[in-house]
């Protein structure tokens, strides 16, 4: 593909996953190669610079956050602050997060607290001062003196985030269960301004919570323990978009075109029910550990937006479900200050949505499709995958208990699928099979003192793109359907992308309490 712009006849992405190597058991599902910021890695990994492995390779920092049952692991108290900062290159978008957490211990009793606060930058460049028509035609005309128009909003807007934690060793069993829940408050999500083309402003409220319910067991042996984790988790997302829109009308009194504001509310809201099991155990060879995960989503959307590809009302969506599964290896080896990590995840996913009708439609065949009766039927088929490689080295320095360490790792992440979908009113059924992949190279250094811990990582995402300020898109509106931020679009023509790069960067700071 051509660094100027990505030719691509594909599905659209998920604007919000809450999916980062702390939350990984909410499955992506990415449809077309739009380009993500890094909005939801907030909170302190370990193994980020090593390409995020973490099947078979622990990760003291992040594994809390993902199945609080890890918080056994902890030796004593510790306070964290991991400032993140990630951009999105030709000024395409950002953001900032500050977040700040507290593990602590006593007896068998552990827990921890987290909160972090954070801005978005908006994710495209202003828009020029007219209409997109179906056709694809901009039509320049004046500002009504008389009509108050809202330009797009330039502003950062922020949201906020609280965790907690609570868990507690079974006393002779090596077992140990946690509980944890999430709340987020959302007021910008990297990227939802995109897909409402010719609007001139997006105003975006919204809440999440994630609950969780986790359990390990531990079996000591001669070569190392073996570990079975199990995780229960409910996730609901829900956002409200208020849009205006600048509509052309003709004023037959002036004999000019003039404009006035429209404004819609479009809701989304996404249930998400997981169960995700692990399983570690040394191997033969000393310092050698394999692992297998398997992980379950079932989500239902109850209410999808009415996302506008073109300047015309798009038909309502109604409700749609989505089957996504992880599974996984992974090895790992960690001997004396060097460690090694990969993973290999196959991801099949079956997602399922429709359009139903609002008021009767007449099909060429000469029937009439009732109020509600479904006139587009979209099924997905994903095998996607997924290979995280990462090596870590650390030095010690002169002096008591100085230990610097280095860390590189590689992401990569293929996105393919099939699409069948049946039209009702036409009597059409249409075919499409595409994908694509995304390389992330990683990057890390740490240096450890026994007062604290300073770390930093870095990554940068390739082979993903934006759209043009014009959003020109060759789609049908009646083909979208988005939920909870995971966007399913049966696109009918090309979508032009201008090549962009994600770059993230996270420095993160442990403290001991005592």
């Amino acid at each position: 593909m051509a660094p100027s712009g990505l030719r691509a006849v594909c599905l659209v992405v998920p604007l919000v996953c809450f999916v980062g190597p702390a939350r990984a058991q909410l499955i992506p599902i990415k449809t077309i190669p739009i380009a993500q910021g890094d909005q939801f890695q907030i909170f302190p990994a370990n193994n980020l610079g090593m390409g995020s492995a973490s099947i078979a390779l622990a990760d003291s920092l992040a594994d809390p956050f993902a199945n609080p049952a890890m918080g056994t692991r902890l030796t004593a108290a510790r306070f964290f602050g991991s400032p993140t900062l990630y951009s999105v290159s030709r000024n395409a978008g950002g953001g900032r997060s500050l977040p700040f957490a507290v593990l602590t211990r006593r007896a068998l009793w552990y827990g921890g607290l987290a909160l972090a606060l954070q801005q978005v930058d908006p994710s495209r460049p202003p828009q020029p001062d007219g209409l997109f028509l179906r056709s694809g035609a901009v039509q320049v005309f004046p500002n009504s003196p008389d009509s108050v128009i809202p330009g797009p909003d330039l502003r950062a807007h922020g949201n906020e985030y609280a965790f907690a934690m609570v868990g507690r060793d079974l006393p002779g069993s090596k077992i140990s269960i946690g509980a944890s829940a999430m709340w987020t408050g959302l007021h910008a999500l990297d990227g939802v301004d995109l897909l409402y083309a010719g609007s001139q402003r997006v105003a975006q409220d919204g809440h999440a919570l994630d609950l969780r319910l986790g359990a390990v067991k531990a079996w000591p042996g001669e070569r190392g323990d073996r570990f079975l984790e199990a995780l229960v988790l409910h996730n609901d997302f829900a956002a409200t978009h208020t849009v205006t829109y600048a509509d052309q009308y003709w004023d037959p009194g002036l004999q000019e075109f003039r404009q006035r504001a429209r404004i819609e509310h479009n809701v989304d809201q996404t249930h998400t029910w997981g169960l995700h099991f692990k399983y570690t155990v040394p191997f033969a060879t000393s310092g050698w550990r394999i692992g297998w995960i398997g992980t379950l989503n079932r989500s239902s959307h109850p209410k999808i937006p009415n996302y506008e590809l073109v300047n015309v009302p798009a038909i309502p969506r109604d409700p749609g479900y989505t089957t996504a599964f992880d599974l996984g290896i992974g090895l790992s080896k960690v001997r004396g200050l060097a460690s090694f990590g990969a993973d290999v995840v196959f991801e099949p996913i079956r997602s399922y949505t429709w359009a139903a009708a609002e008021a009767p439609i007449s099909t060429v065949s000469g029937d009439t499709l009732a109020v509600g009766a479904k006139t587009i039927e979209n099924h997905f088929r994903f095998a996607n995958a997924l290979l995280r490689l990462g090596v870590g080295r650390d030095i010690e320095l002169p002096g008591e208990k100085k230990v610097f360490g280095l860390q590189l790792g590689l992401m990569l992440r293929s996105v393919h699928y099939n699409l069948r979908q049946q039209d009702n009113v036409q009597d059409l059924q249409r075919r499409l099979t595409t994908g694509w992949m995304e390389w992330t190279p990683t990057w890390g250094l740490s240096l450890r003192f026994p007062e604290f811990e300073l770390r930093y990582a870095g990554r940068t995402t390739n082979g993903a793109g934006r759209p043009q300020s014009t959003f020109q898109v060759g789609w049908a509106v009646d083909d979208v359907a988005l939920a909870g931020g995971t966007l399913l679009a049966a696109p009918n023509g090309p979508l032009n992308l201008t090549h962009v790069k994600t770059t993230t960067h996270q420095i993160s700071v442990s403290l001991p309490l005592r």
